[in-house]
């Protein structure tokens, strides 16, 4: 396959389709909508000027300078920003001359209609294409692999916190270069799964029989009478792997491991995985599990694993305290061990054969094995396409390829171009099935796969019905979805358009709903951006940041299910924990590895999403706590308002490493400065609330450190700990509006209290990751009607996903 040549194509399709990547509103689609500065400019001159004007520009606005074409992004959003200001009454600011409600109300008029219309013609412009995450799904499903296809293309683009903005997607050639090659890997993929069914195995093994059990039996390990052989130290990475275990064929297994608790009155949990000795190949974590005390007991765990990957055992929460095993003898350690008698893979599990992406691709063309009987074992088999009728066999293949991948009924003219393809390609002497692939290639890089096919205004029933499947399953719309779309039933009865909903909010499929918008939203998908000190957190550990993760995206799939009220989302009575979180979190009376919902006693800190562990630390660097980046976090996650940035040379507020002044006392001083207070007043309040909990997501009442302080006598995998305990916290703070609260529980009690404005955030980022777009100032409205309807349901979080869908401005572009 000629690549280059293909690179063109691509582009020539995207040139032919008249589709334009990246495409903004243009200068004069928006010829005479511009901010009315002249006619404000009275007001300006009564309550503005002397700060912002003649060249005054505190706060870094300089209101001489800002210019009026609204067709501008940025002077569209300096705009914004005046009216938000003024309408609420921040701007003016106190110690100024009030401004009366009529004057403030007629500012709003004036400057309101400019900005409204001018957000309406740019919000429709822009063409959204899939995102790595929708695409490998997308390629994923239609060809039933598991590939990671993600890791080939670059990272796209974040408007705000959203990947999936078009705006941000844009597409180059490196792009379409990588599209080719995914492309070329799912198809080998597909023709390769094909060749022979694998046969189904269930193999056993030993731990005792491994070389690593006969070099540490005795040692470190200890061989029981029943053949069990026991491990007494967790923290080992990846595990101890089962040399000889690697499966020979990628697929989905059953791995059972039989075994027990040692030594111990509790349950003894453990990690089951897999490595491999090849550098750079990961060491996934299948899940975990425990093994209750004395009786052999069998756990399971089903997982798609790689070929050459060994099975891996890590235990965890037991260590040999102060390295007794080394010193005395394993014989004499008393401590609690994991006693594993077997682990047994089954596998591969196939439920289907020859695979969904194998007919998409064959079925209907005469597809034969060359020269089978005297094939050497070694060599691959070879097939050739017959045909009598080439040009004919491929339209009509390539039509079915077509309208699975465009996510529509493909027809003749839309498939033209890649028949003309295939005719070429043969032509210059490559096979049916080379051309073939040739033209299913190019149909993969064309912007009618890559690109969400969204018509300006009302959208059409397939263009809903590939808004809502990524919306809520991350990928291309399934059968049924499809066939409503065909039948007309998804533009013009919200009946069938409320029942697709939630059928799809019910589909397992939501669950990568839930993954990729809490990533977003929250910024999980950073929780590996900074490694924790582990000399002041020794405690962190990979099953931690695991449960982390699990804990959150249970948490929000727990108040899809239940449809509970929105205000949960600071303040619940429940969590989503296990033996992992409990411990961390000091909850007693969870004692299992799975993620469940546990009640909560009254005011626990651990209730609502400002309380988990993965939001604290994303919104930390491992070493400290920033009150400033976590208020800006809470300020734009959890109050849906964006902060605006800094003035320009304003320096960054960064803590006193020699401990001489406290984060707070320098940011009383930073809040001194007029450009400044204005920010920090809401900024603030919110981190200094969140300085109870440290970088790792624990409770603190004193800060940790490694210079001065108090010692600490605790152990952590049989290690003594080596921080210190430093200052106390304050977690004091004060609202803008003047309102104090003395401590985090106070604080998450004041903004539970504002169902409304939590309503309103939830509802805004769930309509920006279901269209793809930035929320404007025109879509203020849509907003406030969501919520007024959202009020009278109770103000259910799955009650507003089904508003955001049955919204009109869900089914425009």
């Amino acid at each position: 396959m000629n690549k280059r040549f293909l690179i063109s194509v691509g582009f020539l399709c995207f040139a032919a389709s008249g589709w334009h990547m990246g495409a903004s509103v243009a200068a004069e689609e928006v010829s005479g909508v511009a901010a009315p500065k002249e006619v404000l400019g009275k007001f300006f001159s009564l309550y503005c000027n002397d700060c912002h004007g003649g060249g005054a520009d505190e706060g870094g606005l300089d209101l001489d300078s800002l210019g009026t074409d609204l067709s501008d992004a940025a002077t569209l959003a300096a705009w914004e920003r005046i009216f938000d200001r003024v309408r609420v009454g921040e701007m003016p600011p106190e110690d100024s001359d009030s401004v009366p409600s009529n004057h403030r109300a007629a500012f709003a008029k004036i400057l309101g209609g400019p900005l409204y219309k001018a957000h309406t013609f740019a919000k429709g412009t822009v063409f959204r294409r899939l995102n790595r995450g929708e695409y490998e799904n997308t390629m994923n499903d239609l060809f039933g692999t598991r590939l990671d296809l993600a890791s080939f293309l670059p990272e796209d683009g974040r408007s705000h916190e959203f990947d999936n903005v078009g705006e941000a997607l844009s597409v180059s050639e490196v792009h379409l270069q990588q599209y080719l090659n995914a492309a070329d890997q799912v198809l080998s993929a597909v023709i390769e799964q094909a060749v022979e069914k694998p046969e189904k195995t269930t193999k056993s093994y030993s731990y005792a029989d491994t070389r690593e059990g006969k070099q540490r039996i005795g040692k470190l390990w200890k061989k029981l009478g029943d053949g069990s052989v026991v491990f007494f130290n967790s923290g080992r990475a990846p595990g101890e792997m089962i040399r000889g275990s690697g499966v020979k064929v990628s697929g989905l297994y059953k791995v059972r491991l039989t075994g027990y608790a040692h030594q111990s009155d509790e349950p003894v949990t453990f990690s089951i995985g897999a490595s491999s000795y090849q550098k750079g190949t990961g060491k996934p974590i299948f899940g975990y599990r425990s093994v209750p005390p004395g009786k052999p007991t069998t756990v399971e765990v089903e997982a798609w694993i790689d070929e050459k990957f060994m099975i891996a055992i890590n235990p965890w929460g037991i260590g040999d305290k102060d390295n007794f095993i080394r010193k005395n003898g394993v014989e004499r350690y008393d401590g609690p061990g994991l006693a594993i008698q077997k682990v047994e893979v089954e596998g591969p599990l196939v439920d289907e054969f020859p695979s969904r992406g194998y007919r998409l691709l064959f079925d209907g063309l005469n597809r034969q094995l060359v020269g089978e009987k005297n094939r050497p074992k070694w060599k691959k088999p070879e097939y050739v396409i017959q045909s009598a009728r080439p040009r004919l066999d491929a339209t009509r293949a390539l039509q079915r390829v077509a309208t699975a991948a465009f996510r529509r009924p493909a027809t003749p003219a839309n498939v033209a171009r890649y028949v003309d393809l295939f005719e070429s390609q043969m032509q210059q002497g490559e096979t049916f099935e080379q051309a073939y692939l040739t033209a299913v290639s190019a149909i993969f890089c064309s912007p009618d796969f890559l690109y969400l096919l969204e018509p300006e205004g009302w959208l059409d029933d397939h263009a809903i019905a590939s808004r809502l499947s990524y919306f809520l399953t991350r990928t291309t719309p399934d059968e049924e979805l499809l066939a409503a779309a065909d039948a007309g039933r998804l533009a013009k009865d919200p009946a069938t358009l409320l029942a697709q909903t939630r059928r799809l909010i019910d589909d397992p499929r939501n669950r990568q709903f839930v993954v990729d918008f809490t990533d977003a939203w929250l910024n999980l998908r950073d929780i590996n951006f900074t490694s924790p000190d582990q000399k002041l957190f020794p405690e962190y550990d990979l099953f931690l940041q695991n449960s982390m993760l699990e804990e959150t995206r249970e948490f929000f799939h727990e108040l899809i299910r239940e449809n509970l009220p929105v205000t949960n989302v600071v303040k619940s009575d429940f969590a989503m924990l296990n033996n992992r979180l409990a411990l961390h979190y000091g909850i007693d009376g969870v004692r299992t590895p799975e993620i469940h919902r546990v009640s909560l006693p009254a005011n626990s800190v651990r209730g609502g999403i400002l309380g988990q562990g993965s939001v604290l630390k994303v919104s930390a660097n491992g070493t400290n706590t920033s009150p400033v980046v976590r208020g800006v976090w809470v300020m734009e996650r959890i109050v849906g308002q964006a902060p605006p940035p800094p003035p320009p040379g304003v320096p960054g507020v960064e803590p006193d490493i020699r401990g001489a002044t406290t984060l707070r006392e320098l940011l009383d001083k930073h809040r001194s400065m007029d450009s400044c207070r204005g920010c920090h007043s809401m900024i603030d309040p919110p981190g200094f609330a969140l300085e109870s909990f440290n970088p790792v997501g624990g409770w603190r009442d004193r800060f940790r450190s490694l210079g001065d302080g108090e010692s600490v006598d605790e152990y952590v995998n049989g290690r003594k700990v080596r921080y210190k305990l430093g200052p106390p916290v304050d977690a004091s703070g004060q609202l803008p509006s003047g309102t104090q609260f003395k401590g985090f529980v106070e604080f998450r009690e004041l903004l539970a209290s504002q169902d409304d404005l939590l309503a309103r955030m939830l509802a805004s980022k769930l309509m920006t990751f279901a269209t793809g777009r930035e929320l404007g100032f025109s879509d203020r409205e849509v907003i406030e009607e969501i919520v007024t309807q959202s009020k009278e349901r109770g103000h259910g979080v799955r009650d507003l996903i089904e508003l955001v869908v049955t919204n009109a401005a869900f089914r425009r572009k």
